[in-house]
């Protein structure tokens, strides 16, 4: 298996609450690389022509690549997408956060909901086991309520949780998809999608890792990374928000 997945990825069927799980070996990771790579191969080889966006036909699809989870600065993107209610074409955004490297150290690479559900639920996704849940009592609730709640209801604060308010419910068809309260899938409308398919939140817990090829080179990065970023946040507190004036550079 290629480093930098789990090799699996999980299908929701809404309708019937059926979850499956789908392995995938080398030649799909390098052949479709990174969060928008998995999303833009499903949609393409799954969805019928001239489906309506926010009819249970359309997929949405949450997936990471493999810097994801990985100890390294800015590992926590995913990407989300659909046939855009917007637009009617391909639709993709994506968010920060840690939700992204949640997904991966709960196991899987990506999350593909399809169908409609008749009474809103969540996804419950704990280190590889998958449940839908009733989210009655969360329709209606803004995103941070959304989050208290679910966290409440499994008393663990570590829970991320990526979920829609009421724009996504009433299928705005610019809403977002939150995660963490404070990073925004902001495109797109995948917002609505999410609301179309009475799926009021996915909410992730995972403990594993993601394995690298080169533990010891991933850390020295990380540490050159952080090393460097240090210096240069002392350098501008010590002159104000501003570096140093120099006659002579090119470049800002």
């Amino acid at each position: 298996m290629s480093k930098g997945y789990t090799g699996k990825i999980l299908r929701v069927n809404l309708s019937d609450g059926s979850i499956s799980e789908e392995a995938h070996g080398d030649t799909f990771y390098r052949r479709y690389l990174g969060g928008w790579g998995i999303i833009g191969y499903h949609l393409l080889k799954e969805l019928e022509p001239m489906i309506d966006p926010l009819g249970p036909e359309n997929k949405l699809i949450f997936a990471a690549g493999p810097i994801t989870g990985v100890p390294l600065p800015g590992n926590g993107r995913n990407a989300v997408g659909a046939k855009s209610p917007l637009t009617g074409g391909f639709g993709v955004g994506e968010a920060g956060g840690y939700w992204g490297a949640e997904l991966k150290h709960a196991g899987f690479d990506g999350l593909i909901f399809e169908g409609r559900s008749e009474d809103p639920v969540y996804l419950w996704l704990n280190d590889g086991k998958a449940e839908l849940r009733d989210a009655k009592s969360l329709w209606g609730k803004y995103t941070k309520e959304t989050q208290e709640a679910i966290r409440k209801e499994h008393g663990d604060d570590r829970i991320r949780v990526a979920c829609i308010g009421p724009g996504g419910e009433n299928m705005v068809l610019y809403a977002c998809i939150i995660n963490d309260l404070t990073d925004a899938v902001g495109r797109s409308g995948l917002g609505a999608v999410m609301g179309s398919k009475n799926l009021k939140a996915v909410a992730v817990r995972g403990t594993g890792t993601v394995e690298v090829a080169d533990p010891e080179k991933t850390r020295e990065f990380t540490r050159a990374v952080t090393e460097t970023l240090g210096a240069r946040a002392s350098r501008q507190r010590s002159t104000g928000g501003r570096p140093p004036y120099n006659p002579t550079a090119t470049s800002p």
